[in-house]
């Protein structure tokens, strides 16, 4: 039976009431950030008082229809990501949390993001329901409930953020779309940009797309950067997009750390 009204939205509800999952890509090995990540894990340092996963997941938790959050790490902080899913969960006790450690103990072996996400999906054997994925370290300043909302109107869908700044994009990646918000074009580190937005560490694979990553791994293709699997994909589906609001932080090196304690205090 629908709660009261909802048979007024007919299809449109149902649609909603499919359940998602969350991946949260935390299985590297961050060097670039030794000897802060020697001996923690990069989504586990503290930005503005709380760690960097912490801000991440309070920004999903106001999503609709979570069925399990999945942190993918590496063998040398799975216990540490294990010890925080507990004391996280005290404070959001309608989170349920596996911690799935990869296997992997340098940067030697590890199986790069996409590698994964795909192991994830493997393993958990969770590919029949949609999957939200993002980077551990991929900071916003806002919540994003309405991201999984507009994400399930494509097969695919990766969220965008302006730089405002062309020269800034090319160590980035570079995204156009029709008027639709559809993916027309994307270039990882583009020579000529051609727009001032990127699309960061936060995507959403609808069920039914979730196979093809079968077949982008069984071609041998780059299994590291996650952005290499939208540029894959979005010839063969359409990949939506979605205007992330606020601030977002990519923190790559101590200095973008730095920044980003500063920037965030404010939202504390």
């Amino acid at each position: 039976m629908f709660p009261d009204g909802a048979w007024l939205m007919g299809v449109d509800y149902i649609k909603s009431l499919r359940l998602m999952n969350i991946l949260i890509l935390a299985a590297g090995y961050a060097t670039r950030l030794y000897p802060l990540t020697e001996n923690k894990a990069k989504p586990l340092l503290e930005v503005a008082g709380k760690p960097m996963i912490e801000w991440v997941l309070d920004n999903l938790a106001p999503i609709p229809d979570i069925n399990r959050v999945y942190v993918v790490t590496n063998n040398k902080f799975s216990k540490s990501f294990e010890d925080w899913a507990v004391d996280y969960k005290n404070r959001q006790p309608k989170m349920e949390f596996t911690i799935v450690n990869d296997g992997s103990t340098s940067d030697a072996d590890k199986l790069g993001a996409i590698g994964d996400i795909h192991h994830v999906l493997k393993t958990q054997k969770i590919s029949g329901e949609d999957l939200l994925v993002v980077a551990g370290d991929n900071l916003f300043s806002q919540p994003v409930p309405e991201f999984a909302v507009a994400a399930r109107k494509h097969p695919a869908t990766l969220a965008l953020y302006d730089v405002g700044d062309l020269e800034a994009i090319r160590k980035y990646n570079n995204v156009t779309t029709d008027s639709e918000g559809v993916i027309t074009h994307f270039e990882e580190k583009p020579a000529h940009p051609q727009t001032t937005k990127t699309g960061i560490a936060l995507y959403y694979y609808r069920s039914d797309v979730l196979p093809l990553i079968d077949t982008y791994i069984a071609e041998g293709n780059n299994a590291d950067q996650p952005g290499r699997l939208i540029q894959w994909l979005f010839p063969r589906v359409k990949v939506g997009t979605w205007d992330v609001p606020g601030t977002w932080f990519d923190i790559g090196s101590k200095e973008t750390l730095v920044e980003a304690n500063e920037v965030f205090q404010k939202f504390v």
